[in-house]
């Protein structure tokens, strides 16, 4: 039994005859005529009752017809699925809400793009309840988001941990809090500070942190990427996740760097997540396993430079000149 043969069945009973099947179908009258009859031959029942004025559906293939077009139906909406996977197989969408775009997002796209040349990603940055939004409505793949220790998970997603840092000051290399080991509340509040917006993990961390104080100036600002160039332009400074900075080329460039909050020790995490309820096309689970191998490179090279960077502490310390091994200004 082939399909096309019910699909003839089918148009018979919709045009009423066999000369006007044929032509809707682009097929000679007898090669429609002889594939119903192979059908009827499988089957052992006369589909189609043929007379002298023309050929209709007989009173037997009325009573099959149901069972013909739910075959018909089945037969679309898996011709649907399987173009619905292609499409999407050959376009991930991502959400970010930008807090490490350049340090994990940007390598592991390359990686993709190695294994999948053929398919598309787009990157869509935004905040948190709106990556949730297109996640659960289907306009995004995969999400990557930021929460603060003690968050409580949102239902019906599945949440796969990245990154976990902690929250720190990133200052211009050559601005005065450069030179200390750690930042006080007080010493933000005297520099101008470059907030995010309302929505984003760090404006509710910096709110909470300044306790209702006012630094002497401020800016808001839309993501982490907007908000590091300001800094490298001498504008003030910014609270970001470690992640966020570490890595960056502003701060491998020496451009910028970043010191921990006294007395803080609140961590950030930062998680991939998909719909629980959703089926993930093959290439976003790629792309979910590249995120992972990616996170894992990540905090293995800044451990390396965590260490680089207490041993310069160690030889300025002893009235040595050694830097950061490349990765920026020496940390005092």
């Amino acid at each position: 039994m082939r399909i096309e043969q019910l699909e003839y069945i089918a148009a018979v009973t919709r045009l009423g005859s066999l000369r006007r099947a044929a032509e809707a179908l682009h097929v000679s009258q007898p090669a429609l005529s002889e594939t119903v009859r192979n059908l009827e031959r499988e089957l052992g029942v006369d589909l189609l009752d043929r007379r002298r004025s023309g050929a209709r559906i007989s009173a037997a293939g009325r009573e099959l017809l149901p069972h013909i077009i739910s075959v018909l139906d089945a037969v679309d909406t898996l011709r649907g699925a399987a173009d619905d996977q292609h499409r999407t197989s050959r376009m991930i969408r991502l959400g970010t809400v930008n807090a490490a775009t350049v340090p994990l997002l940007v390598p592991t796209i390359q990686t993709f793009r190695a294994a999948h040349p053929e398919t598309q990603v787009e990157v869509i940055g935004s905040q948190q309840a709106d990556i949730h939004r297109e996640l659960l409505e289907g306009g995004l793949d995969l999400g990557l988001v930021n929460y603060l220790q003690g968050d409580d998970k949102p239902p019906g997603f599945h949440t796969t941990e990245l990154l976990r840092g902690r929250p720190v000051v990133c200052v211009r290399s050559d601005s005065p809090l450069a030179a200390r080991r750690t930042v006080s509340v007080t010493d933000l509040l005297a520099q101008p500070l470059i907030v995010m917006r309302a929505g984003y993990v760090m404006h509710r961390f910096v709110h909470r942190l300044l306790e209702g104080r006012s630094p002497s100036f401020s800016y808001s600002t839309d993501g982490a990427e907007m908000g590091k160039l300001m800094v490298a332009e001498g504008l003030g400074a910014t609270v970001l996740p470690d992640f966020s900075v570490s890595g960056d080329p502003l701060e491998r460039a020496g451009l910028i760097t970043y010191r921990p909050l006294e007395a803080d020790d609140t961590a950030v995490h930062m998680v991939v997540q998909r719909p629980q309820s959703a089926t993930i096309p093959a290439a976003a689970r790629d792309l979910h396993a590249m995120f992972l191998k990616s996170a894992e490179t990540y905090a293995h090279e800044a451990t390396e430079r965590e260490a680089a960077q207490d041993t310069a502490t160690g030889d300025e310390a002893s009235g040595g000149t050694a830097g950061r091994d490349g990765s920026g200004p020496a940390r005092p």
